[in-house]
């Protein structure tokens, strides 16, 4: 009976033991059933283990589509050139890139950015368009300690974003476009120097602002109308609008009664910028008008037409011939005409991040997350490890980010000269350094 009772006993044990080896394995929570979703997994070493190649992937952050989706499609192409030039490989690494869609919508782009980094992995990121979305995702990157770089987003809200945590909100490490009221005041030289040289006597000196509705296109409004105001300009009017308007005829007309000697606004959306140009010109304002952005895609003359003639804009050009030879190589592989400022830039971009996660490699022995990060703390905001014309930057002469987030601006750094755009062609006004022309006046 005993010997009955230890064999039944046995062969339990048995089978308990067998159902334990075909029982499955343990899994992480994912999102939505809890957990430490903060916690920096990204940051480990990840590679193909069937194969022991190292990878390290990141995340293209633009809006590939929506109403700024030809600036994304301008940040593709540049990305693609600056990776294909290293073949997609950093020392033994392979570089796995993530197209992270913003579609011009902070929430949209939050939610891909997560999504991004959870599902496919992303450990560091680069490039972004829009102010708004720049500060919503820094949430994000704060959250999943994932570095992020060259971000565009140039609204003084990053700004205090990242001083007011450091350790939180300096994962949103480096901007790849300073404060606007930074480059703004270009304008207010510009105009006060045609002013005092007797090209253009504006008498009253008023003034209206306009733009689109978002941190960037309110941080340039507010920015530029004190320097204005400071220059002893009067502000009439203010009128942001949604960034998906294109109708502005009931606006540009109550601009019109108002009879301002200048309008000054920006926004980052091509289908928008140029409808205000054109129709401005329709309803026959003589105003002198500043179209902070109006450049920014290759095509803004095929937009606009002749509107444009005496339009103000700040774009840096290809003065170089390395600069001159990527417009071509750009516009050869894509049939797109490149802009300065945002196929230039994020080509500038792209290729400094590079550089970075070289060095990370050279120092660290290892591409992560946090190594990636260490990188930027000790040599990026140290000002020990920038990216000049000597490295291949085709639009400013040097990217130094030893004063973060923004790079540093003016001489040999960070900046944009002032042009007026005549008969579709560019034709630079400030500083005297490099003007070929006095400021023109519409008659």
């Amino acid at each position: 009976m005993k010997f009955r009772q230890y064999t039944t006993f046995a062969l339990l044990v048995v089978v308990a033991l067998l159902l334990a080896q075909c029982a499955p394995a343990a899994t992480a929570p994912t999102p939505d059933q809890g957990g430490d979703q903060a916690a920096p997994t990204q940051a480990m070493d990840t590679g193909d283990q069937s194969t022991g190649e190292k990878t390290f992937t990141i995340g293209v952050l633009g809006p590939f589509t929506g109403p700024s989706a030809r600036t994304g499609d301008e940040f593709r192409q540049s990305a693609e050139m600056a990776l294909d030039k290293i073949n997609y490989k950093v020392g033994d690494y392979t570089i796995k890139v993530v197209w992270i869609d913003s579609q011009s919508d902070p929430e949209k782009a939050t939610r891909a950015y997560e999504e991004a980094i959870v599902q496919d992995g992303v450990q560091a990121g680069a490039l972004n368009w829009h102010s708004s979305v720049a500060v919503a995702c820094m949430e994000v990157t704060a959250k999943y300690k994932v570095p992020h770089f060259f971000g565009f987003g140039a609204t003084e809200v990053v700004n205090q974003k990242f001083e007011s945590d450091p350790a939180k909100y300096g994962y949103w490490t480096t901007k790849g476009w300073p404060t606007p009221v930074k480059l703004s005041k270009n304008y207010v030289s510009a105009i006060e120097d045609a002013i005092s040289a007797g090209v253009w006597s504006p008498d009253p000196k008023t003034a209206v602002i306009y733009g689109e509705d978002t941190d960037w296109g309110r941080s340039f409004g507010e920015g530029i109308a004190g320097q204005l105001e400071d220059a002893g300009w009067q502000i009439v009017d203010r009128q942001y609008f949604p960034l998906e308007q294109t109708d502005f005829y009931s606006v540009l007309n109550k601009f019109k009664s108002e009879s301002p000697a200048l309008i000054a606004g920006t926004s980052t959306a091509p289908p928008q910028i140029s409808a205000f140009i054109k129709q401005a010109d329709e309803v026959g304002l003589n105003s002198m008008i500043i179209a902070d952005g109006l450049g920014w895609v290759g095509e803004w003359y095929d937009l606009t037409g002749n509107s444009s003639n005496y339009v103000l804009d700040q774009i840096p050009g290809w003065a170089t011939d390395a600069s001159k030879q990527f417009a071509a190589d750009f516009e050869a592989q894509s049939g797109m005409k490149p802009s300065p400022s945002s196929g230039g830039l994020s080509y500038d971009g792209m290729n400094f991040f590079i550089k970075v996660l070289q060095t990370t490699l050279d120092d660290q022995g290892v591409l992560s997350s946090e190594a990636v990060y260490k990188t930027v703390q000790d040599k990026v905001w140290t000002g020990d490890l920038t990216y000049t014309a000597d490295d291949g930057a085709i639009v400013m002469q040097e990217y130094n980010f030893s004063d973060p987030p923004d790079p540093l601006v003016g001489g040999d750094y960070y900046t944009f000269p002032v042009l007026q755009y005549m008969d579709g062609q560019p034709v630079y006004i400030w500083p005297s350094t490099i003007s070929e022309s006095q400021l023109m006046v519409k008659q």
